[in-house]
């Protein structure tokens, strides 16, 4: 089996203000419980990124030669994260049935 080589994992603000957003309507929707669980969820998968970034697929909306743009479907949403050479860069948690443009709009994000 081939070592990955583990990488800190960094979000950006937008991510945050996304998951704000993504709470408040799951709560609307289907009640504050579910949507701990849900934030939960997303959490899990981005927090395991570390040693697991390659275990999901090139993000087809943002197409590159290194695959460096790759996204987690959870749901109706996308986590989008951006592999760089010393560490992994989660960008946005966006529904995945907003605009393309708004998708590709990912690779500015900036991460501090």
């Amino acid at each position: 089996m081939v070592d990955i080589e583990r990488k800190e994992v960094k979000v950006s603000a937008l991510f945050n203000a996304d998951l704000i957003n993504v709470f408040e309507y799951g709560e609307e929707t289907f009640g504050y419980n579910a949507a701990k669980v849900f934030i939960g969820e997303i959490f899990n998968f981005v927090w395991n990124l570390d040693s697991m970034y390659l275990a999901h697929p090139e993000c087809r909306f943002i197409p590159t030669k290194s695959k460096m743009y790759r996204n987690i479907i959870l749901g109706t949403y996308l986590i989008i994260y951006r592999i760089t050479p010393k560490r992994i860069e989660v960008l946005r948690v966006i529904n995945s049935k907003i605009t393309v443009k708004n998708i590709r709009a990912a690779r500015s994000v900036k991460v501090q």
